[in-house]
């Protein structure tokens, strides 16, 4: 079988995933991970086949790459970004959400970030907000949407902008070796189970080593490109 099919999610033979949540009945055949904070996970189910464990592992490392994205977007440039504020947390309606959920986010200007709100009376919320946040915005609120100007980035700020980014990559690049850990045990424990031999035991983590090199490659290049504009933004 091409691994490489399955790991992408195009072969229907490959069962559903589960929420760490949800109850998976020992007759279904199917199985479920529950997953740690720190992007690691727990296995709930039967033994799981060689193409079971590589698709959950794949899965997992794409989306400790997805929140990396995510982060790196919040990190200052010189230019205006909607992601410098999207997800800045706002206490509105009783809850707190982010604010990307409360309202539209543009950028009509290079160094202007313009907000809009779906609902005007969450306008005094996201100020607020945003002020909190501790980013060095001031937020001018006409009363019908805030406009954030972003002012020009030091060169002592960037080098603090460019330490944070690599923590970030060191961060996803744990998270992917924490998958690798808890992806290789699935392979024990399946070769313990008689559901894999010691040959595929090991071809198994052979590719699980193979798919963390490349998710590690695809965090530093991401930190990279990330570094190239906060230090030319």
């Amino acid at each position: 079988m091409d691994h490489q099919t399955v790991f992408r999610g195009r072969d229907k033979r490959v069962p559903p995933r589960y929420g760490p949540d949800k109850q998976v009945p020992p007759e279904s055949g199917v199985f479920g991970v529950g997953f740690n904070r720190d992007m690691s996970f727990v296995w709930k189910g039967p033994p799981m086949t060689e193409e079971e464990i590589l698709f959950t592992v794949e899965e997992k490392m794409e989306k400790a790459i997805s929140v990396l994205k995510e982060n790196l977007s919040g990190i200052r440039t010189g230019r205006a970004n909607p992601g410098l504020v999207e997800s800045i947390k706002v206490d509105a309606y009783g809850t707190t959400v982010p604010l990307k959920q409360l309202a539209s986010v543009g950028v009509p200007e290079p160094q202007q970030i313009v907000i809009r709100p779906y609902d005007p009376t969450t306008l005094k919320d996201i100020e607020k907000a945003i002020q909190s946040a501790d980013l060095g915005f001031n937020p001018q609120n006409d009363g019908r949407v805030i406009r954030v100007n972003i002012p020009p980035l030091s060169t002592e700020v960037r080098k603090k902008m460019v330490a944070r980014i690599r923590e970030l990559c060191e961060e996803a690049k744990i998270a992917i070796r924490n998958i690798r850990r808890e992806g290789n045990k699935m392979a024990d424990q399946a070769e313990k189970d008689k559901v894999l031999s010691e040959d595929d035991c090991e071809r198994v983590k052979e590719r699980i080593q193979e798919l963390t090199k490349e998710y590690e490659d695809k965090a530093n290049e991401m930190a990279k490109h990330r570094e190239k504009d906060v230090m030319e933004g």
